[in-house]
């Protein structure tokens, strides 16, 4: 469907709208589909920040905390990875599922895919929590 910017969809739009679009706009909590193109990269922007956020989650607890900190002798940071993982996953999660509701908001072309992608982060942070919370106990 193409949408003129800033057009809200009619009864009659919906009703010829995939069950599981609709599926997900209720999901994200999306009452009206207003899309217009700074919605678009806004989405893009939060997109890239909250990939930002999960790699910085990873490169911190699985290469900075391991393998650099005790080059420099600070082997005293043994066993802080999952303290500093687990808020910082968190934090992913939280913004990776912004920007899957930001892409459903602005009805942006790839909102599919991105969905796809975030849900792909969003199961890979969550493992590592779970092991991060499993190496703690």
């Amino acid at each position: 469907m193409n949408y003129i910017v800033g057009e809200t969809l009619t009864d009659k739009d919906r009703s010829t709208e995939s069950r599981l679009s609709l599926f997900m706009r209720r999901l994200l909590r999306i009452p009206e589909v207003k899309r217009s193109p700074a919605q678009e990269k806004r989405a893009e922007r939060l997109f890239s920040f909250a990939i930002l956020i999960s790699a910085l989650r990873c490169t911190l607890s699985y290469v900075i905390l391991p393998f650099v900190i005790p080059l420099f002798g600070l082997g005293a940071t043994v066993g802080v990875g999952p303290v500093i993982g687990i808020p910082l996953g968190a934090i992913a999660v939280f913004f990776d599922v912004k920007g899957i509701r930001r892409f459903w908001v602005a009805e942006h072309r790839y909102r599919w895919q991105m969905t796809v992608i975030y849900l792909l982060v969003i199961v890979l942070v969550m493992y590592l929590v779970i092991m991060d919370i499993v190496h703690l106990a």
